[in-house]
């Protein structure tokens, strides 16, 4: 009995180990599998839902760059025309350069221009002989050094400099036969910096208290120059006639011409 037993035990044995490594492995298996589960549904959690609210991502990607591109034209607009404004202030300090130089430099110099003004009779241009004060060889020297220190500012660029310089010439020496010029000078400094309302007041003291100064023309032109820059139209091609009536047949007529050309269609446009 004791050896039967024995025996159907060692003949059971085969039979249940299989049973017990397959389940072990079962469950080996399984707790490898539940993590994998559990983490692939972390992620699918995680993960945008796709349909609609993909499609509304991506759109507003596609938006944004056209904002993108349509700033960067708009800076590249915006760039271009300060290029040009800056060379238009170039141009036409190269232009107030070129054909007024040869009137400064035809300009008497100082002791001269005192002996010849004194030999002759006032001008209109001037101020009365009363108000001026006797000035020496010393001080008139002087004065031109500091009237030639303002333009050499203005002939170098550097227009504040200049509108400042030539600023302080009027109110120091109002008596000089320099402050007609320094008028003008003044004006175009501010002028070249698209300061147009100081220059436009510049110019137009020179023409109210020097008006047969030699500048007395081309301040006309400038001061046309200001009312279009202010987009005063009207005012502009008043002076411009003025202008083309008082100087028949010279270079001012012509140019006074050019300008009127260049004026909006409407007489009244403003």
């Amino acid at each position: 009995m004791v050896e039967s037993k024995e025996a159907v035990a060692r003949a059971g044995m085969p039979r249940k180990v299989p049973l017990i490594m397959a389940a072990s492995a079962a469950m080996i298996v399984a707790g490898v599998c539940m993590p994998v589960a559990h983490a692939q549904d972390a992620g699918q959690a995680q993960a945008p839902p796709a349909g609609s609210n993909g499609v509304a991502l991506v759109n507003r990607i596609q938006s944004l760059e056209s904002q993108m591109r349509q700033m960067q034209g708009q800076i590249e607009v915006l760039q271009h025309q300060l290029d040009q404004q800056k060379q238009s202030s170039k141009d036409q300090y190269i232009d107030l350069d070129s054909r007024l130089r040869k009137l400064e430099q035809a300009q008497p110099s100082a002791p001269a221009a005192s002996a010849a003004a004194s030999s002759t009779a006032p001008s209109t241009s001037a101020k009365p002989a009363t108000s001026a004060k006797p000035v020496s060889a010393a001080d008139e020297a002087a004065i031109q050094a500091e009237y030639q220190a303002a333009f050499k500012s203005l002939r170098a660029g550097n227009y504040v400099d200049s509108a400042r310089e030539f600023r302080a010439f009027i109110d120091k020496h109002p008596d000089s036969k320099l402050v007609s010029n320094a008028y003008y000078w003044l004006g175009g400094s501010y002028y070249v910096t698209q300061n147009y309302k100081p220059a436009l007041a510049a110019f137009q003291a020179l023409l109210k208290h020097y008006p047969d100064s030699p500048k007395a023309g081309e301040a006309q032109l400038r001061v046309a120059d200001c009312e279009i820059g202010l987009k005063d139209y009207t005012a502009a091609r008043v002076v411009l006639d003025a202008v083309i009536k008082a100087h028949p047949g010279t270079s001012l007529e012509r140019r006074a011409r050019d300008k009127l050309q260049d004026l909006p269609a409407h007489p009244g446009a403003k």
